[in-house]
């Protein structure tokens, strides 16, 4: 997950600024404001996610998620496809990168439950074997 972290984090300063650029410093503030409540989701998550982690440290664990991973390519054409809908719904440009921000949180949400119901997968294992 480290490793996924720092792309997300690279991911987003790379949308800030390019928002930063093209949008100005006032629609960017307003695009991140529209977002608030999908950014205050993650804080639970977060919670969650360290509890598991904290709980689960001392045990070796499984990945579930090895054989679900998407292939860079299969992201690029998802990612591709959207951003042509977006363009159509969202009137251009302009209204389809103001979407990127919307989605990296929504990448993140995903990610934290994907670590999340492995970690939870794991923990239910791990407690059958000490019965």
């Amino acid at each position: 997950m480290i490793k996924q972290l720092g792309l997300f984090t690279l991911s987003l300063i790379s949308i800030i600024a390019v928002y930063v650029f093209l949008l100005g410093e006032n629609k960017t503030i307003e695009i991140i404001k529209d977002d608030y409540l999908y950014l205050l989701s993650l804080i639970p998550m977060g919670f969650i996610y360290l509890y598991f982690r904290l709980k689960l440290k001392d045990y070796e664990l499984i990945d579930f998620n090895k054989n679900a991973n998407l292939s860079f390519r299969t992201s690029i054409v998802i990612f591709l496809v959207f951003e042509v809908i977006d363009y159509i719904q969202e009137d251009g440009f302009i209204g389809m990168i103001s979407q990127w921000f919307f989605y990296w949180v929504m990448g993140l949400i995903a990610l934290f439950l994907i670590e999340i119901i492995n970690y939870l997968k794991n923990y239910v294992l791990i407690k059958k074997a000490i019965k």
